[in-house]
């Protein structure tokens, strides 16, 4: 496994950004507006995003037609997806692990903007057994 502790700060101060986003547009809005302003308050704290970056799937080595966007790949290493929704559901996990396994990306977080408190959730990619698991703030697994 990974040392995954040297993400700890850049996780910190990407949901610290995503608080600040939340307090200053309020909750509700497109997921689009706050992939916008996210972007800005990483840039603002010179931590490098890429916004709807494709990532190519394969079937039995053969590269599909069909390509998905992340909503931001950060630092390059950690995948986040945004949503707005009322409560995540199984679905936006499935999604983030999903982007997790075909980037092999160690790091994803899953922010909501839609609830009424911002809600952040850490995940995890372990290569080795090529499965995701949800972390807490302190980098343990949660059962």
């Amino acid at each position: 496994m990974m040392d995954i502790e040297k993400y700890k700060p850049l996780l910190y101060s990407i949901i610290g950004a995503s608080m600040e986003v939340r307090n200053t547009l309020g909750k509700g809005l497109l997921e689009s507006v706050y992939q916008e302003a996210l972007a800005i308050e990483l840039a603002e704290l010179g931590i490098p995003c890429i916004l709807e970056q494709e990532v190519p799937v394969f079937y039995k080595d053969r590269p599909l037609e069909k390509k998905f966007r992340l909503d931001m790949l950060v630092a390059n290493d950690v995948v986040v997806e945004l949503k707005s929704v009322a409560h995540l559901g199984a679905e936006h996990r499935h999604q983030l692990c999903n982007y997790l396994r075909l980037t092999k990306k160690p790091i994803g977080l899953l922010i909501n903007f839609g609830s009424n408190a911002l809600l952040g959730e850490r995940w995890i990619y372990d290569k080795e057994t090529d499965e995701c698991f949800i972390v807490d703030k302190n980098m343990n697994p949660i059962d």
